[in-house]
């Protein structure tokens, strides 16, 4: 069962490792941070701390137009709707905030 705080970030959650090294990430850890099956993590240990986040999109800087555009080196699935208003919303609240 996870422990929440105040504004909504889980502050522990207990899990095991198995024999073979593998870790169960919650699913309400997985889907709050949007991580689905299959998607490449990035493993690190930070200041006695395991971090595990998104790895990052690797991208080529191509010319449309005037603009300078960020595309994928490969093909990617495009972004759920839930995925992008969650996005939006974090954007949104975070701008809020910064303004106060």
């Amino acid at each position: 069962m996870a422990t929440w705080s105040v504004n909504g970030i889980f502050n522990a959650m207990k899990t095991t490792i198995d024999h073979a090294g593998r870790l169960v990430i919650p699913k309400d850890i997985r889907r709050e941070s949007g991580i689905k099956p299959g998607m490449p993590l990035e493993v690190r240990w930070e200041k006695g701390t395991i971090a595990i986040t998104p790895a990052p999109l690797t991208v080529t800087l191509e010319r449309k137009g005037r603009l300078l555009v960020a595309v994928p080196s490969k093909d990617t699935s495009r972004l759920s709707s839930e995925t992008v208003e969650r996005t939006r919303k974090t954007l949104r609240k975070e701008r809020s905030g910064a303004s106060n």
